[in-house]
């Protein structure tokens, strides 16, 4: 058997490092950085612990490594081209998309951030990654000023602000979180065209007791109170159900 070619052992070594990154990922959004261990890790990649130290000296390496990555795919949901509108209604998206898809780096993220113990780590990175994230700030506030705002820095502040919200929602919710409604919701609020298709899947129903049906004696025709509201044209859409943690997600 010939030897393998130096490109060949470079995929070899570039095929291992991913597979320990991804397995580092899923144990550190399951158990948070401070339970997880090493060997957790190694049993979770398949590898053995010298492998992963030649790659990765300490658990931290590998934790940047991820966040570096987490950091750099944030700041290039501004990367997007059209008019102002078009590029709003691509960014929201990008992070419904995001949020949906990818809820084990977002736990992790979410995780170093809150709790005290780690945040300088998270801070850390972000500091590495600062010239990204200036950007990512400065393009949201030049196309909200292309849209118009009185106050742009503070426009960015706020879209930043709903859609981190959304990110979190959705790695504690998972599939509870009415993902589409959200995102249509948040075109409206920005005065956006209504999209033509669902983003992702539709959002499920949510199991609710059937409503008990109006007493006909508290209503009169001669009422001077707001009548109800009528349920917009399309199709019936299901309830949004009250989001719990100690509930099981859908089958």
């Amino acid at each position: 058997m010939s030897p393998r070619s130096p490109e060949a052992n470079e995929e070899l070594r570039a095929q291992s490092r991913e597979r320990i990154l991804a397995a580092a990922l899923e144990v550190f959004a399951e158990k948070g950085y401070h339970d997880a261990t090493i060997s957790d890790i190694t049993a979770r990649a398949g590898v053995s612990r010298g492998l992963l130290t030649y790659y990765f000296p300490g658990k931290q390496n590998l934790v940047d490594e991820l966040l570096d990555r987490y950091l750099d795919e944030v700041a290039a949901i501004i990367d997007v081209t059209g008019s102002p509108d078009e590029r709003l209604a691509a960014i929201i998206d990008r992070i419904m998309i995001a949020a949906a898809t990818t809820v084990p780096v977002q736990r992790m993220a979410l995780s170093l951030v809150v709790n005290p113990a780690t945040h300088p780590r998270f801070a850390a990175a972000e500091a590495r990654k600062e010239h990204r994230v200036i950007a990512l700030e400065d393009g949201l506030r030049d196309l909200f000023a292309a849209r118009g705002a009185a106050d742009p820095a503070l426009e960015e502040v706020l879209l930043r602000s709903v859609l981190e919200g959304v990110v979190f929602k959705t790695a504690v919710y998972t599939d509870q979180y009415p993902v589409e409604r959200i995102r249509r919701r948040l075109y409206e609020l920005y005065s956006l065209p209504e999209p033509t298709a669902d983003l992702l899947a539709p959002d499920a129903p949510e199991p609710s007791e059937p409503a008990e049906p109006p007493d006909p004696s508290e209503a009169s025709e001669s009422s001077t109170g707001p009548g109800p509201l009528e349920a917009p044209d399309g199709p019936d859409l299901p309830p949004v159900g009250r989001m719990r943690a100690s509930r099981p997600p859908r089958a």
